[in-house]
């Protein structure tokens, strides 16, 4: 078992210091993460309700603007996304100049 541990160990040392760096951003990002997570659950509830709902109605509104939304989701913007403006239908509105 000890070469086996010493051929790892050699291989570690070989990384270049860029991954360590990733590594450690990971992990510190990770951290941030859990902390984030703890003060959230710490809120008043009906204000963490109602900043998931903004956020929520936000990435929906891009999604349809930019129709840059996930592959399982398609069919629910399909439906939605008539009612709502988009970035192809407003550049070709644009093109067209202004009706007289």
């Amino acid at each position: 078992m000890f070469p086996l541990a010493a051929t790892a160990l050699d291989s570690l040392k070989q990384l270049p210091p860029i991954t360590w760096l990733k590594i450690a951003a990971v992990l510190a990002g990770f951290v941030v993460l859990v902390v984030f997570f703890r003060k959230i659950a710490q809120m008043n509830k009906v204000v963490l309700g109602v900043l998931c709902f903004v956020i929520t109605v936000i990435v929906l509104f891009n999604w349809v603007y930019e129709r840059s939304e996930p592959k399982f989701l398609t069919p629910l913007v399909e439906k939605i996304a008539p009612f709502f403006p988009s970035k192809g239908s407003y550049g070709g509105k644009q093109q067209q100049g202004p009706k007289m």
